[in-house]
């Protein structure tokens, strides 16, 4: 039987048996409860999070601290999207590119004009265009825009081959999944993809300090279904436990690009 992870229980005896840890738990979820008060909803909480934890270091904010694991995830990304048939004529719609950690390759392989990179942080999007600069991409021409919502309404019909979410609903709570899967499936091509990741459990849903949302597979793909997509786990992405990944096609198109 699963522990349920968000009982007292659970977290008196994962401190008793990992120590060290409970002083920067303790210490995120004072600070995440400060962050929180009075924000609109979670894009308005989870900016502010970001904010805070790109001082100094944009990359920071979203998962690598250093340059080495800056490069090495965004060419893992890259390279996957590669095996999977991304081609430079194909159009890309990265949701969360951060500071193009995987978004800056995505734009030098496409055709110009073919990328476009969503993120909800002003402060992470002026270290995207600095790193446009620094990779000498202008030529390119790459869309990125600030968004407050998934709903992707400003963008056109059918027009992406490919929809990339790496490390954002890692970071989401279901109503935003939600909403992003409601609305997706306007601006993808019918047979085009959508991959994203997510944080697995076996047991209970739960979050850790509003910012690390963990999910049943089951439960994402009945609602992938209940949007109109089929949803499949893919067993070759090699990234570490307990975040996986998760394509998505429409479900009455048949899809030759999945494999």
């Amino acid at each position: 039987m699963q522990s349920d992870k968000t009982s007292l229980r659970y977290m008196l005896l994962h401190g008793a048996r990992h120590p060290a840890r409970v002083v920067p738990y303790v210490r995120r979820s004072v600070r995440n409860r400060f962050l929180a008060s009075g924000v609109r909803d979670h894009v308005d909480f989870y900016r502010r999070v970001m904010t805070k934890d790109a001082v100094g270091n944009p990359g920071a904010a979203i998962g690598s601290p250093d340059p080495e694991s800056w490069l090495a995830i965004g060419e893992l990304q890259f390279e996957y999207l590669l095996r999977h048939g991304l081609a430079p004529s194909n159009r890309l719609l990265e949701i969360g590119c951060g500071n193009l950690r995987a978004g800056w390759r995505f734009i030098d392989y496409l055709e110009a004009g073919h990328y476009v990179g969503l993120d909800i942080s002003p402060d992470i999007l002026l270290a995207a265009q600095a790193v446009v600069a620094e990779r000498e991409l202008r030529q390119k021409t790459p869309y990125l825009h600030l968004v407050a919502d998934l709903r992707l309404d400003f963008l056109p019909e059918r027009h992406f081959d490919v929809v990339h979410a790496h490390s954002v609903f890692t970071h989401s709570p279901i109503g935003v999944i939600e909403e992003c899967l409601e609305h997706v499936g306007r601006v993808m091509r019918p047979d085009g993809f959508f991959d994203l990741t997510y944080f697995s459990t076996s047991g209970n849903p739960y979050d850790r300090h509003r910012e690390d949302f963990y999910y049943r597979t089951e439960e994402l793909v009945a609602l992938a279904r209940r949007f109109g997509y089929d949803a499949e786990v893919r067993d070759d992405w090699s990234y570490s436990q307990p975040k996986l990944r998760l394509r998505l096609a429409r479900a009455d198109v048949p899809n030759q690009r999945r494999g």
